[in-house]
């Protein structure tokens, strides 16, 4: 006869009575939430900058301001307005206001022509035809995937002496460091999704919201959780709906961008294996020969810290901070300005 509390004994009714009440709670926090978030009554009524260049679905936005010029580059498949968020929590209109010029490269939505792009079209074209319009040198500055394609275009440009700096914000750079598993697992995908990528020419933004769910499952109970037990008249919970707001307002990726990502970034790390090129120049970080900045949040789910302080240490030239802060909390959340504004406008106007 097997005895209790060997393996194959019934469970102690009162673990089992433990464990459900937890999970009760859980359940109920995640759902109180969800509905605080969905009745909270912020709209953000935020008004671009004028637009100094256009082209198809894309606009150089001019936030002006009088010292150093930075051109920021968003992410492909998020709205771009992450670094202009709200009322008290934009850092371009934060940076203008301290003696900076930035400039924004809204990417827009992935139209007929853009849907044929590669990550070289972005990059060694309309990257680099945005980055044409601002006549005086100017500081590069990526934010997560957009920090890959700045980088790339600062190795293209560096020549000409075109960028007096580059800063590279949560971006990304070996794909394996941290969890190679689920990177491997996320390019697995790309056979399954082809129905899907040939039939639109994206990747639409609930299958890219499914692939984030791979990369930090356990992320979005987490942070509803956290919201239902915030006081919601604070400024953190009006933050917090701006940034889910901003989450929801997802943009599709182009196919071929999406194929190069997901096989050649997650599946074989190509940029940290020296193997990814932009029309045809292998992207090396140890070529840069200008001054860079690296911000790299220290509770960063998307990316983790890991990822991109392999990038950091491959630069010859880095200030690298460590804020503890998340991927997006660090450029938008309620201690972001101590957290990054502050110290990049310090690095920047360093440069001067």
């Amino acid at each position: 006869m097997m005895q209790a509390g060997t393996e194959g004994a019934a469970p102690d009714p009162q673990t089992l009575l433990t464990a459900f009440e937890e999970t009760l709670r859980a359940d109920r926090a995640l759902i109180a939430g969800i509905a605080a978030y969905r009745a909270a009554p912020y709209i953000r009524d935020m008004h671009d900058p004028p637009a100094i260049w256009e082209e198809q679905e894309s606009r150089l936005l001019d936030y002006g301001g009088t010292g150093p010029s930075v051109l920021f580059v968003p992410s492909l498949i998020n709205r771009a307005y992450i670094l202009d968020l709200m009322e008290g929590g934009s850092m371009l209109r934060w940076l203008a206001a301290q003696n900076m010029h930035p400039y924004l490269l809204d990417w827009g939505w992935p139209g007929e022509v853009e849907r044929h792009f590669t990550l070289t079209d972005y990059i060694a074209g309309r990257l680099e035809r945005a980055l044409s319009v601002i006549q005086e040198p100017v500081i590069l500055a990526g934010y997560c995937m957009g920090g890959l394609l700045a980088l790339a275009a600062a190795l293209r440009a560096q020549p000409a002496g075109k960028i007096r700096g580059l800063a590279l914000l949560a971006t990304p750079w070996d794909f394996h460091a941290a969890d190679p598993e689920t990177a491997r697992r996320l390019a697995e995908s790309v056979p399954a999704l082809e129905p899907t990528l040939r039939f639109t020419g994206t990747l639409p933004i609930d299958a890219l919201n499914a692939l984030f769910t791979m990369v930090d499952p356990f992320g979005v109970g987490d942070k509803y959780r956290d919201f239902a037990a915030q006081d919601k008249t604070l400024a953190r919970a009006r933050r917090f709906v701006a940034m889910e707001d901003w989450l929801a307002d997802g943009v599709p990726l182009a196919a071929p961008v999406a194929r190069e990502a997901l096989s050649g970034w997650y599946g074989a790390n190509t940029p940290a294996r020296g193997q990814w090129r932009v029309a045809g120049l292998a992207v090396n970080p140890e070529s840069l020969s200008i001054p860079a900045f690296c911000a790299i949040p220290a509770r960063d789910r998307l990316v983790p810290a890991i990822s991109a302080q392999a990038l950091a240490d491959k630069l010859p030239k880095v200030n690298a901070i460590t804020p503890a802060a998340g991927h997006i909390g660090m450029v938008a959340g309620t201690h972001a300005e101590s957290a990054l504004w502050r110290p990049f406008t310090a690095w920047a106007h360093s440069l001067s």
